[in-house]
């Protein structure tokens, strides 16, 4: 168990003293003192794919955006589709330079017309806001924008047994909210969004509240799952359940060095829709042609592919692991990893160096996990 003195320089969310009680292993990330892991990886692993699991994501950063432009603002900068979205709804996007590459992947959720709540990765929002910000006249947009971050607690609950969980805790008919789909009632008795999201490949929600209510929802979470052996889960598990569905990390699969073209995100980047900034440098890349692509794989030997281990193509470095681990689902060592264009087929084979020996690997289809449910 890690000690409160011992991060006094990073930043912390509400529910860190929750953290340190339950005896978590308490990590930097990103300039975050976040729980890395409880009672161990694969449990907790385990547990969110056989039952259910409670994470903090309040580290994750809210942008506000309101006004009669709101919309054409963000159709503007983000590359899906903005005026798909209908009230209560939501929608995975990307930022991107003028270059093509992604400043940060982004959920937009339309709260109402002219009103948005925009979710960016914690360790962008410095960044994302920057970008953001350079992008934004309110007078010539007829929009305001505001970082939110500060009045937002975020909590996660996925997991087979999420819907009967969440359903203790609020009288919204919670069957009837659709899969990227948000209501915002009372949860635990506290003012929230509650959304139909997540980032494990199992059924989930996101619950967005003030930062004074956290500590009182982590408990009622907990009380409200006993019955269905729901845990807290770490950075740990989250990853690898992450991966095991091909979901891209930002900073290590997708990056400004690389365009959603490449990251295989093409379907949350609308080209028709009209001009955005980035779509241009798409326009011209689609055109040339692409040289190489994200890519699922998995070893055929012993060995674990870790994040930035070289990956070989006929005796040459072409790139390296941008995500890898060990597999607690499927029981093998995967990753991502860009390769030449003209092995992105499921089935094409290559290497990787792990320390000072070549395993070989082979690209899948992905997602590594399928849900059973």
């Amino acid at each position: 168990m890690a000690a409160a003195t011992d991060f006094v320089s990073l930043k912390k969310t509400p529910l860190f003293d929750r953290h340190v009680a339950a005896g978590a292993r308490i990590v930097d990330f990103g300039g975050w003192a976040m729980p890395v892991q409880y009672a161990g990886l694969l449990k907790e692993h385990h547990g969110v794919r056989e039952a259910v699991g409670l994470f903090d994501v309040s580290h994750m950063g809210e942008f506000v955006v309101e006004g009669a432009g709101a919309e054409a603002f963000l159709q503007r900068i983000t590359t899906n589709d903005v005026t798909a979205l209908a009230a209560g709804q939501a929608q995975y996007s990307l930022a991107l330079t003028p270059e093509g590459g992604i400043v940060d992947d982004l959920l937009v959720y339309k709260r109402g017309d002219g009103r948005y709540l925009i979710c960016v990765n914690a360790a962008c929002i410095p960044e994302d806001w920057a970008w953001f910000s350079s992008h934004h006249d309110e007078a010539a947009d007829a929009c305001t924008l505001e970082d939110a971050s500060a009045e937002y607690a975020q909590l996660a609950i996925q997991g087979r047994h999420a819907e009967a969980v969440v359903a203790k805790l609020t009288d919204h008919p919670v069957s009837e909210l659709a899969y990227y789909r948000f209501a915002e009632p009372l949860f635990a008795g506290a003012p929230s969004i509650l959304a139909r999201t997540g980032y494990t490949g199992e059924d989930g929600f996101e619950v967005f509240t003030a930062p004074k209510n956290a500590p009182r929802i982590w408990d009622a979470i907990l009380e409200a799952g006993a019955e269905f052996g729901i845990q807290p889960i770490g950075l740990g598990a989250r990853d690898t359940l992450r991966l095991e569905m091909k979901y891209s990390l930002y900073g290590n699969d997708i990056t400004r060095e690389t365009t959603p073209l490449e990251a295989r995100l093409g379907w949350i980047t609308k080209l028709k829709k009209g001009d955005f900034v980035g779509r241009d440098a798409l326009l011209a890349q689609k055109a040339e042609g692409l040289k190489r692509v994200l890519v699922a794989f998995k070893l055929l030997d012993r060995g674990i592919a870790r994040h930035g281990y070289p990956v070989l193509v006929d005796d040459e470095v072409v790139g390296e692991v941008t995500s890898g681990a060990p597999s607690p689902s499927v029981g093998a060592s995967i990753g991502l990893c860009y390769l030449p264009f003209s092995h992105r087929k499921p089935g094409s084979r290559f290497e990787v160096q792990v320390r000072k020996k070549r395993i070989a690997a082979e690209v899948v289809k992905p997602p590594f996990y399928q849900r059973p449910y």
